[in-house]
């Protein structure tokens, strides 16, 4: 049975004329944000449309692109035929992509050694990826400072605030995270590095690796049984 947060509607609403996109899962929504939709959650839906201001010829510019990069990426997509394209734009790994492999590298490590160096990757003083959102968050405070409306030095204010309270507390309980990791020196008992080795003794030849077999879930306990009640005559 298909996944129905594979499919998605982009199309013009029939009663506002604002330009809509329903539907998909969280990666469709990354991509529609970045074709340049702007997305939309209410309380009982959520949804993206284009950016105010646009004209109609940008806004079908804009809808074209999203068609087509969903439809690469392999989405099922519905749409007014004049967002209809056979162009499918090549994907390229995305920013964050880099930052949720440290996910995975840690879903792997098989020690305390292992797991401090990767997250050296996100406390890292210079490069590390806090101190790269931090050095972010204040160059879009600079930009929101010469921005000239009103309530854009509250904006920048904001952001400084952002980064200088909460990016920072982050770091700093990382960083002691990661002294702690760097001092044990212990390997996971959960977990241990497979050598894809089979030993001569091993019995079964047709096994790839000597690693045990995973524990076997046990069956839930029958409930009680309950009393019969003697019926009476």
């Amino acid at each position: 049975m298909p996944r129905t947060d594979r499919f998605l509607d982009i199309r013009r609403d029939p009663h506002s004329d604002e330009l809509l996109a329903h539907g998909g899962d969280s990666e469709a929504h990354s991509i529609l944000q970045r074709a340049g939709f702007i997305a939309v959650v209410r309380l009982h839906e959520s949804y993206h449309r284009a950016p105010a201001g646009l004209a109609k010829d940008d806004e079908s510019r804009l809808a074209t692109n999203a068609v087509a990069r969903l439809r690469a990426a392999g989405y099922h997509v519905d749409c007014d035929p004049l967002f209809d394209s056979d162009a499918r734009p090549v994907r390229y790994p995305a920013l964050g992509a880099s930052v949720s492999h440290l996910a995975e590298r840690l879903r792997e490590a098989t020690d305390t050694d292992e797991a401090a160096a990767i997250l050296t990757e996100l406390t890292a003083p210079h490069d590390g990826v806090l101190a790269g959102l931090d050095d972010t968050l204040g160059a879009l405070a600079e930009f929101f400072d010469g921005l000239g409306n009103p309530s854009d030095p509250y904006t920048a204010r904001r952001l400084r605030y952002l980064a200088d309270e909460y990016v920072r507390v982050i770091r700093s309980d990382l960083a002691h995270t990661h002294k702690r990791l760097a001092d044990r020196y212990t390997p996971h008992p959960g977990r241990r590095a497979c050598t894809e080795h089979v030993p001569d003794h091993e019995t079964e030849r047709s096994a790839v690796c000597a690693c045990p077999p995973p524990p076997r879930a046990l069956p839930a306990p029958a409930p009680p049984p309950t009393s019969a009640t003697r019926l009476r005559r």
